[in-house]
């Protein structure tokens, strides 16, 4: 090292190389998650041309998904073996010529199989969580995870850029320039990242190794919690254009907007929520915002009714449900308390398992993509069976509470025990 008889000067430029990666990694990912939310937009466009149902709808958007979700294992794991500079800027020049050939699709079956590289773009969260925690000391890793996670608001820019793209110059247009900026975020990010040797796992840790992992209850647990906190926030952003759209009769542009107002939260605020982890540790963030979730999703199922009542002086009916603007307060409420679910859940990794956070990483990663992937597929059947839009809400609501209860009898209660007086046995 070139400033090696100057520790302090030494560990100057390590912390701008620090704060370098970082802010690189970031931009690079909030890229990424804008190509990978892409079809939340243009695919309304694409629905309409082909003719498609709910159910096949809610599968072209889920595609990218589910390929950047079974990505994220390895991409982790090689991240920990060759580090995150050349991992990452490979995987953002894979997805450049992807992008571009959306463009030239015309059947249903080409946009499923390009949709299949395009979604690559999503296993960069795998690649940057490591890449950048190992940066920062342990007491700051929430936070640098945290601000790093904030590239989720991704999905917001996504719904800002792509429908002023649409309405002017058509949907065609939009993959284009969103290729052009994949290519420039890999320009940008090159310049900017840095490699260090020292991150590296030792090369007598095999691969077998690392996926052993996966038998540890404590990351099933993590997988759980990170299926509803982004898993449950990507369906979402997927979802919500069309919902406005379908549920309240808005043009695109309002919708787009109006889905923005829970993405950009959800994207954003995940730094703080890094940094409260940080300060109050990972379990007491994650139990908070499952109960957040879970009152906001019970307020957020309930449909759309009209009752009528006989009374002494004849019927009265009334109307039960949520305008626009209540539905759209919830919905930001709820982008907030999932972005610091998003960040809390990976303080526990970091806290837990420092040596393997890119083996970590990619397994919880996987699973909270794969709920990503499944959802937008499960809501589009129990809108196509049910007739109902809120049974998208529904479904999350019960989700919830499988997470609720998993962690009141492994980390609520178990706490308790531990803590009890021994003249006040708790049973």
């Amino acid at each position: 090292m070139a400033f090696a008889s100057t520790p302090s000067v030494s560990a100057e430029r390590y912390s701008r190389q620090a704060w370098s990666v970082l802010i690189a990694s970031t931009l690079a990912f909030t890229v990424c998650f804008m190509v990978w939310m892409m079809f939340a937009v243009v695919g309304i466009p694409i629905k309409q041309m082909l003719d498609l149902n709910a159910t096949e709808f809610g599968l072209l958007m889920a595609m990218p998904v589910l390929s950047g979700s079974l990505v994220r294992v390895p991409l982790g794991i090689w991240t920990d073996r060759f580090g995150g500079r050349i991992v990452m800027a490979a995987l953002l020049a894979i997805t450049v010529p992807a992008i571009w050939a959306i463009s030239f699709a015309t059947q249903f079956w080409h946009f499923l199989a390009i949709g299949l590289v395009l979604g690559l773009a999503g296993g960069a969260f795998s690649v940057g969580t490591p890449y950048v925690a190992r940066w920062f000391p342990k007491e700051r890793q929430g936070m640098a995870m945290g601000v790093f996670g904030a590239g989720n608001s991704g999905a917001a820019v996504n719904k800002f850029v792509a429908p002023v793209i649409l309405v002017a110059f058509g949907w065609k247009a939009v993959p284009h320039v969103y290729a052009a900026i994949m290519l420039a975020a890999l320009v940008v990010f090159w310049l900017m990242s840095h490699s260090d040797p020292r991150h590296l796992v030792p090369s007598h840790v095999k691969f077998s190794d690392q996926l052993k992992l996966l038998k540890d209850p404590r990351v099933l647990k993590y997988c759980q919690y990170y299926s509803i906190v982004f898993g449950g926030y990507v369906a979402l952003a997927l979802w919500m254009v069309q919902y406005y759209v379908g549920e309240y009769g808005l043009d695109i542009r309002v919708a787009a907007l109006l889905a923005a107002c829970f993405s950009l939260p959800g994207g954003v605020l995940r730094a703080i929520g890094g940094v409260l982890s940080d300060k109050y540790g990972a379990h007491s963030v994650t139990w908070w915002v499952m109960w957040v979730c879970w009152i906001c999703l019970f307020l957020l199922s309930y449909p759309q009714t009209q009752f009528t009542i006989q009374t002494v002086s004849g019927a009265t009916t009334f109307h039960l449900g949520l305008n626009v603007y209540a539905f759209t307060a919830i919905m930001a409420v709820l982008g907030v308390a999932m972005a610091f679910g998003k960040a809390s859940v990976f303080k526990y990794i970091s806290d837990d398992y420092p040596g393997n956070i890119g083996a970590i990483s990619g397994i919880v990663g996987l699973a909270g993509g794969l709920g990503g992937f499944i959802l937008p597929i499960f809501f589009g059947a129990l809108l196509d069976w049910t007739g109902i839009r809120s049974s998208a809400f529904m479904l999350m609501y019960g989700v919830v509470w499988v997470s609720l209860i998993w962690m009141y009898f492994t980390e609520v209660r178990r706490t308790n025990v531990m803590t009890a007086p021994a003249d006040h046995p708790s049973h």
